[in-house]
């Protein structure tokens, strides 16, 4: 087990000050179902940020939450094609006998 110091080094820990564990990580082992929950949770994260951008008045909040509602969106942008990517070749398996080559 990795011990983190608190004082020199870096602590992961939630606002509650709960050390991180992977038991935040949800994977469902399908891709698909994977992939749409991170798009989902793109689209919560902007809107959280358009939210703070309807209330906030200070440049100095304004625009890192703009930055960071960017981010948002991009990210969001990128799983979209890698679902896509994947439904695709769902929809088209390589032929058999291809091997490896089929799948890259």
């Amino acid at each position: 087990m990795l011990k983190l110091s608190s004082t020199t080094g870096v602590y992961p820990a939630n606002s509650n000050g709960m050390p991180f564990d992977a038991t935040a990580i949800a994977v469902t082992g399908d891709p698909i179902a994977d992939l749409t929950e991170d798009l989902a949770a793109e689209q919560k994260a902007r809107a959280t940020y358009d939210n703070i951008l309807r209330l906030a008045d200070d440049p100095d909040v304004i625009d890192p939450i703009r930055f960071l509602r960017q981010r948002e969106v991009v990210h969001y942008q990128r799983f979209g094609e890698a679902l896509r990517l994947l439904e695709d070749k769902l929809k088209n398996p390589p032929k058999k006998g291809c091997g490896m080559k089929g799948m890259m």
